[in-house]
């Protein structure tokens, strides 16, 4: 299951076909290994990587750092759930450091993130304090570069 689990995180667009035969066995046998790793919650989902600079998306996206008063007996999931639900929330972790959960948000703009920030996530119940950073540029997301080869822009020369 581990190598059909990295074959699918590396390539998800490659057809049951072509996995059974890097894995050696059968179409059917791998179908069926897909299903069992998606109805188990172990695949959650299957996402393209998309380089919003070559785009004409405006979009920003922010790390934010959050510190918060995790309630009795039940920790930090309670305000991680919430933050979690908000519909500009990418992503939510819960992190070792300064802070304790750390999230992602991509909107349209500077400002709507820091409204964002300012209205809806910092008067949370159990929030504390936040830090948030800009993305100014994505070199690698997932393992997946997203620098341009270098151009060589030499000239030819001949004698």
């Amino acid at each position: 299951m581990e190598k059909l689990l990295s074959i699918l995180e590396n390539n998800p667009r490659l057809s049951n076909k072509e996995i059974a035969v890097m894995l050696g066995t059968d179409e059917k046998t791998v179908e069926a290994q897909i299903r069992q790793l998606e109805d188990g919650g172990i695949v959650k989902g299957y996402r393209a990587l998309i380089d919003n600079e070559k785009t004409e998306s405006q979009l920003v996206t922010a790390l934010i750092e959050i510190k918060v008063q995790p309630k009795f007996s039940r920790g930090f999931e309670d305000i991680a759930q919430k933050i979690a639900r908000l519909d500009e929330v990418e992503s939510v972790y819960l992190m070792s450091g300064s802070f304790d959960i750390c999230c992602l948000v991509t909107d349209k703009s500077f400002q709507e993130v820091a409204l964002f920030v300012a209205n809806r996530l910092s008067p949370m119940e159990g929030v504390v304090s936040t830090a948030t950073h800009f993305i100014l540029k994505k070199y690698k997301e997932q393992g997946v570069s997203f620098m341009d080869a270098p151009k060589d822009d030499r000239r030819k020369i001949s004698f």
